[in-house]
This record gives structure tokens, sequence and C-alpha cells, in this order.
């Protein structure tokens, strides 16, 4: 029996983990974050302080993986649970960095597709319908402007201690687009027969409700 697989990408802050995670419970399907396991690849680069050159070798030991548990996915580096670690802004753009990274690349690929063919999935990322799963049933490429993403940032981060200022996070938001979008490896793109559907003016229920539509329609 085939499985149904559903991939959505869309730049930084679109909210694509979190429209994502909600509509996989609606529909019933496994949520795979790909972002996760790029940040924890960057957080192993980083705490085994890797130089670039020894990048694709270190890679042999960087044992990454998710798990299911009740429903919910967590982030495995080796033995320790790094699900509340790859967060921070500084692991963001460590992990805009290193998604930009070939091996890093080829490394997380065949664990991506093992999750799509083994399970129903809903998948999501800068180039899952264009690299990762081009077969997808369904394609959603989610967007919205860089000042609403910012802004959708800003607050979040508003409840934290240290939070950079709103100008901060809007250039964070604008230079990581640049990154992937003109990275050499898979830049972020909307594959040629995604949907495209732009949160800006949307509440978080309502682009939800707009996702879960497309992919009924269509499957």
């Amino acid at each position: 029996m085939s499985t149904i697989n559903i991939a959505i990408d869309g730049p930084a802050g679109a909210g694509k983990s979190t429209i994502a995670k909600m509509v996989s419970a609606e529909m019933g399907y496994i949520y795979v974050d790909t972002g996760a396991l790029y940040r924890t690849i960057a957080i192993y680069l980083k705490e085994n302080n890797i130089a670039d050159e020894d990048i694709e070798k270190s890679l042999e030991n960087a044992d990454v993986s998710l798990k299911f548990i009740d429903g919910t996915q967590r982030v495995y580096l080796g033995d320790r649970d790094v699900t509340g670690l790859i967060r921070t802004p500084e692991i963001s753009m460590a992990a805009s960095r290193t998604s930009a990274i070939p091996a890093v690349r080829r490394h997380l690929f065949d664990l991506q597709q093992k999750i799509a063919r083994e399970n129903n999935i809903i998948m999501d990322g800068r180039d899952i319908g264009t690299v990762v799963l081009p077969d997808a049933d369904v394609k959603i490429y989610l967007t919205a402007t860089p000042e609403e993403r910012a802004n959708r940032r800003y607050k979040e981060l508003s409840e934290k201690p240290d939070c950079p200022s709103y100008d901060d996070v809007l250039n964070d938001i604008i230079q990581r687009d640049y990154q992937d979008m003109n990275r050499t490896a898979a830049p972020l793109k909307q594959a040629d027969d995604a949907v495209l559907v732009d949160s800006t003016n949307l509440t978080l229920e309502q682009a939800v409700e707009r996702i879960t539509e497309i992919i009924r329609e269509r499957i």
C-alpha cells in the first residue's frame, strides 16, 4: 500500500511548522519537521568545533534521528533529546548556513525519504516539493511578507528574556531569505506544481483550514 506524502515549503517565519503540525493532527498524518534535522546538525557541528573542510567526514558520526512519542516529534542527537535546544536565533542562522552544504543535504536526504516511504506524512522545509519529495501527492508553498513574518517572530520572542528588536528580527528574516533562495544546493523556490498560499492576512486557523481544504481536494 502506497503512502500519502504532503510537501509544504516556504521561507522562514511563514508558519510552516505550526500549520503543518496542526494539519497533520487534523488528518491523522505524521508531521516531519525537516528544519529540525538541519538545526540538529548545526548543533553537532557547533558543539564539536568542526571546520568546514572536515564537515563531510565528520557527518559519519552525526547520529540524528526523529522519534514520534505520543504523536509528537522529538529530535535526537545520539541519545540526547535536543528538541528544546534547536530554536534559538543563533542555531536558526547556523542551520540556514548548514543547510547550504551539499554534504549535509546528502546526509539527511535518505532519512527524509525513508520516513516518507513508510508513513503518511506532512513534511515541511525549503526544498521538499522540489528535491526531497518531487512526486509528493500535494505540494504547497506557504509564504507571507517579510514584515508580517518578522512581526510574528517578534511576538514569539518578546515573551523571552533578551528579546531582539523588531528591526533585528526583520533583518534576520531578510538575511535568511537571501541565504535560502541563493544557495547553490537546492535553493528555496516554489515548485511548478505547488499551490501558493499567502498567509499574510490569514489567521492561524484560517491558514490551517485553507491548507486542509487543498489537501482534501487533491487526495
